[in-house]
């Protein structure tokens, strides 16, 4: 327990770093296990198997179910998109002895795990319309719930250190433990098409994971918010609502990340339709555990490898021209992805499972293909602390919240998008709703699935690296920017304990 102890209480960032070091690794793996928490309500509830649990569990009776779950997901994803400012602002308006965004991860996730649980529980015997309106509602209630968890989660990693290297190596075990823990609802879900009982009870299999997964992020969650502190200097008074929005005009760099965000929606296609992609183009089910399974290196390789080539490379280091060679290398593999997997796709038999060796191949560039993105959405969290570090060199102030929303206002516009895009082209090629996998598609709809999950993904790539040419933080003004405002912070504290000193006398 000795040793235990002394690693949980050493920091992370061990060697001279040129700057102030703060992280333990008691601290970074609990705000890593606050992240898995979030996995794994996404897994439940913005992921693939809410489209496949929404038309073929809930809406299986209703006459167009790809159409209604689109329209429900489009309306309630674009709410959830435009309440994320607002949350963004109560943050940077929140002064408490716990901090800003810590009393939200207190109190903000036993509601997220009662309407998740609540979500699942309805049935598919229940009246099409009564359906129709309790998860509509229901899913109000989630984009309200979570949202009060994610913003105070993810501007937390802005306040929990200023040093560059650290915040890195944070995103790097955040991600590789929220896609440990957020994969195991999604690992269930999958798995239970293996299972003589939830083969038959794909309802049940939902609820099941959903239960498992409300308990697991209320105790993950109690860690994050006993061990970690906030570390960033606010001013004592609260910026205006006014103030917060009028920062946002003058921020570039977060005008050209959001961009890119709005091209990557193209990306995440794929990732809504994947489960369609496997039950029809492939035709076996049991393919979705291995297709998840994949994923996990990229998660693995962005966590330990981007900071260690951040760090290796020093003064060299640039965020912009690393996100640029993600994409770039995704670009690369989507491509040999469809020439290596045309004919084993699209050329074999509908009611037939794909050979052997076509899943091998399809499984193997789902893996590679994941390791580019999730390069890109680890440098890209370092991006978005660079956009507030940006901001406050700018203008002296620091609002965590309002600028953390925007990127997570556009994160859920691409999920909405995707979702809804993803589910509309499907029922416009005339997808054929089914419980198990037995329905022949046409080969419309399989030439679809193809171009959706294969191809769709190589455009969104080449658009981002439009507005990522316009970035304007470049690694050599990034470091200068920081050593600007840190004198700038010690001219303000002497000030102020000058004017201190002054008054007691």
């Amino acid at each position: 327990m000795g040793k235990l102890k002394a690693f949980l209480d050493s920091k992370i960032v061990k060697t001279d770093v040129g700057e102030e070091t703060y992280l333990t690794w008691r601290e970074t793996i609990s705000y890593a296990l606050g992240r898995g928490a979030q996995g794994m309500n996404t897994s439940m509830t913005s992921s693939k198997y809410v489209n496949y649990f929404l038309t073929n569990v809930l809406f299986k009776k209703l006459k167009d179910p790809m159409g209604t779950a689109s329209t429900i997901r489009l309306f309630c994803g674009i709410f959830d998109a435009i309440n994320d400012p607002i949350m963004g602002i109560l943050v940077d308006r929140t002064r408490t002895k716990d901090g800003q965004m810590r009393p939200y991860i207190k109190w903000a996730p036993i509601f997220v795990s009662i309407v998740m649980v609540l979500f699942f529980v309805g049935s598919a015997d229940a009246p099409p319309v009564l359906n129709v309106i309790y998860t509509t509602i229901l899913f109000i209630m989630l984009d309200v719930t979570y949202t009060a968890f994610d913003i105070p989660m993810g501007a937390l990693a802005f306040s929990i250190t200023p040093n560059g290297i650290e915040r890195t190596k944070l995103f790097g075990v955040s991600s590789i433990v929220r896609s440990v823990v957020g994969a195991l609802p999604q690992v269930f879900v999958a798995g239970a098409a293996w299972l003589p009982y939830f083969r038959d009870h794909t309802p049940q299999a939902y609820l099941t994971s959903a239960i498992i997964s409300a308990i697991g992020i209320f105790f993950l969650t109690r860690m994050t918010y006993r061990n970690t502190v906030e570390r960033a200097r606010h001013s004592s008074d609260t910026p205006s609502v006014k103030e917060c929005f009028s920062l946002l005009f003058k921020n570039r760099p977060l005008l050209m990340l959001f961009l890119c965000n709005i091209f990557f929606v193209l990306c995440k296609v794929a990732e809504q339709v994947s489960f369609y992609f496997v039950a029809d183009l492939m035709f076996n089910l049991k393919y979705n555990a291995v297709i998840d399974v994949v994923k996990f290196p990229g998660f693995l390789f962005a966590g330990i490898l981007v900071p260690k080539i951040v760090e290796k490379l020093g003064e060299k280091s640039d965020s912009r021209r690393f996100y640029q060679v993600c994409c770039i290398s995704a670009i690369i593999l989507h491509l040999l992805f469809a020439v290596f997997t045309f004919k084993g796709l699209l050329q074999k038999e509908a009611d037939q499972s794909v050979t052997l060796l076509t899943g091998v191949v399809v499984s193997a560039f789902t893996c590679l293909t994941t390791i580019p993105l999730e390069f890109k959405n680890l440098i890209q969290k370092e991006m978005e602390a660079e956009t507030v570090d940006y901001i406050e060199w700018k203008t002296g102030r620091r609002v965590e919240g309002i600028m953390l929303s925007i990127m997570s206002f556009t994160g859920k516009i691409e999920n909405t998008l995707s979702s809804s895009i993803g589910l509309a082209i499907l029922g416009w090629v005339g997808y054929k709703s089914h419980t198990e996998g037995s329905m022949v598609q046409s080969a419309a709809t399989n030439n679809t699935l193809f171009f959706l999950t294969v191809l769709l993904p190589a455009v969104g790539y080449l658009l981002m690296l439009i507005p990522m040419h316009f970035y304007n933080i470049t690694g050599k003004g990034h470091r200068q920017m920081m050593k600007e405002i840190k004198a700038r912070r010690e001219e303000q504290e002497k000030a102020e304990k000058e004017e201190k000193a002054a008054i007691s006398q």
